[in-house]
C-alpha cells in the first residue's frame, strides 16, 4: 500500500491502469475512517466543462516515474460511481463505490461512514 504522505505528493499526476492506459489525473485521496489509511483515490476524467471524479481503490496501486498505476482496467474505473469536481462523496453513495469493485462494505460499529477525504 502507498503511504499517505507519498500519495498526497502525487496529486495532479497521471493515473494509469495495469496496462499503462491513461485514465486521468489523481485528484484526492479517501482514507478508511477506522485506520486513516489511503483506501480510494478520485481521478479526474472527462472533457473540459464535463469533468467528473471517479473512484478507484488504491489496493495494489504503485507509483512510477510520473504516474500512479492502479490495479483495475481503465474501462472499469471510468464506469465507477462519480461525483462533481467540487463535490464530496455522500455517505449514502459509499456502498455503491465498494460494490462497483466487488469490495465488502460495512459501516463502523456506531454506524459512522467508512471513507473520509484527505
Amino acid at each position: 500500500m502507498i503511504a499517505m504522505a507519498d500519495i498526497r505528493e502525487w496529486r495532479g499526476h497521471p493515473v494509469v491502469d495495469e496496462k499503462s492506459h491513461r485514465i486521468g489525473s489523481l485528484e484526492s485521496v479517501y482514507v478508511e475512517t477506522a485506520t486513516d489509511q489511503p483506501f480510494f483515490a478520485t481521478v479526474t476524467v472527462g472533457l473540459a466543462g464535463r469533468r467528473r471524479l471517479v473512484f478507484v481503490p488504491l489496493d495494489g496501486a504503485v507509483v512510477g516515474p510520473g504516474y500512479v498505476r492502479v490495479a483495475f482496467p481503465k474501462s472499469q474505473v471510468k464506469q465507477a460511481p462519480a461525483i462533481g469536481t467540487d463535490d464530496v462523496l455522500p455517505v449514502e453513495d459509499e456502498p455503491a463505490v465498494f460494490a462497483h469493485y466487488g469490495l465488502p462494505y460495512e459501516t463502523g460499529a456506531g454506524g459512522e461512514r467508512r471513507l473520509a477525504r484527505r
